[in-house]
């Protein structure tokens, strides 16, 4: 029996943030995937190495988290203004389904180098050495988000000192602005307080009641209080993801806490959109040692946040839910301003696994309404690896089915 040659398809792996992903050109994926659809999600689960009942994804580019289960397609812009469009898709580990429901806070950082460096902006535009301004078109949202990518020589800098936690090697910093970033009205969901309320009380049958904060901005995100849930706040992955009963009701408040946005219409829906809303808990500052063996002070912070991403806690903090947590931290009467002691505000620096990221947001009250106009913050980005990425030729049999 003859078998053909594996499919090779141009590819860049790149870190951005505390995430890793596959990153593709559109122009470069088969025709059959160049478009939404079951051909584009069979094509990336088989990239990434999903579905994998042993939940290691070592067939594929996959590294068996949240944060490193994730695919990319950068295009240049169809929308005025703008130079790319981004599309992020959010693989499951263990299912075949990929979320295509919300952004990557995290792998943003890394679409404007990508953009620059495979050649989908004119380098005629781009300044020799100093800042380049990006101009991103995040397709899953429906947002715009500005990156500033440092360039030396007239490439790209990957280099720098800008230390990230969660990140173990300093790099060249990358400012990300997220302009708008809470949702508008009549998107799913509804408006950033898609309840109409600051902080109210979840229900959650045969576990609780719970006062939370449900937002969208950066990414749909329910806010609960630790000390409800019974947490402090400082709790590291093992003390959350080594327990099934825990990561069980964090699932079922999640799945009620959609339901309560209108991000589903059945608590069975909840199932296929793991991606988002996240659910997060938050306390005031505390001292405790980082997943690094640092010791973060209660005086470094000004809250504490614990996220949970793709049914366990996240080792850092997402780049989208940052910008939740900036925006709703600028809010007053939300339980995360008030964790981190009420008030106006315009920045928190907050702790979180590894350590400590400061995010801003700008928060204005409008005809009784709360509107933010942008959330910034700093991340970094670097190439890890590119060429071609390897799938069998049964993959596109598939493709062809389409």
């Amino acid at each position: 029996m003859s078998y053909a040659p594996q499919l090779r398809i141009p590819a860049t792996y790149m870190r951005g943030g505390t995430s890793k992903g596959v990153f593709f050109r559109l122009e470069d994926l088969p025709q059959a995937a160049q478009q939404s659809g079951a051909a584009r999600d069979t094509l990336l689960l088989r990239v990434i190495g999903s579905p994998d009942p042993y939940a290691k994804q070592i067939d594929g580019m996959g590294g068996a988290t949240s944060s490193t289960s994730k695919t990319v397609i950068v295009s240049k812009s169809s929308r005025a203004g703008h130079d790319v469009d981004y599309l992020f898709g959010q693989v499951a580990i263990d299912k075949a389904f990929v979320d295509w429901s919300g952004n990557c806070g995290n792998l943003s950082a890394a679409v404007g180098s990508f953009a620059i460096q495979s050649g989908l902006i004119d380098a005629s535009t781009l300044p020799a050495n100093g800042l380049a301004t990006v101009k991103i078109w995040q397709a899953n949202i429906q947002k715009t988000i500005i990156a500033h990518i440092p360039m030396s020589h007239g490439q790209v800098q990957e280099d720098g000192d800008f230390e990230l936690d969660g990140v173990t090697f300093p790099a060249a910093e990358v400012q990300l602005e997220f302009i708008d970033p809470a949702a508008d009205e009549g998107e799913g969901g509804g408006a950033m307080f898609p309840t109409g309320q600051l902080l109210e009380t979840l229900e959650v049958p045969g576990i609780g009641s719970f006062q939370a904060t449900f937002i969208n901005a950066g990414i749909p995100t329910i806010f609960l209080d630790a000390a409800e849930l019974g947490y402090q706040g400082t709790e590291l992955q093992e003390a959350i993801n080594g327990d099934a009963k825990a990561l069980e009701r964090f699932e079922t408040i999640r799945a009620y806490g959609a339901l309560k946005m209108g991000l589903i219409k059945d608590l069975s829906e909840a199932a296929a959109r793991q991606h988002t809303p996240k659910i997060a808990f938050v306390s005031a500052p505390k001292s405790y040692v980082a997943s690094s063996g640092k010791t973060v002070g209660a005086a470094d912070v000004d809250l504490l946040v614990r996220a949970l991403s793709m049914g366990k806690l996240h080792h850092a903090m997402m780049g989208t839910c940052a910008v939740a947590i900036g925006t709703a931290a600028a809010i007053p009467g939300t339980i995360v301003n008030l964790a981190a002691g009420g008030g106006e505000r315009t920045a928190v620096r907050f702790g979180h696994p590894s350590g400590t990221l400061r995010v801003g947001a700008a928060a204005v009250l409008q005809d009784g309404q709360w509107q933010v106009t942008k959330a910034i913050m700093s991340r970094s980005a670097r190439v890890l690896m590119e060429g071609m990425v390897r799938v069998p030729a049964g993959t596109l049999e598939m493709l062809e089915l389409e």
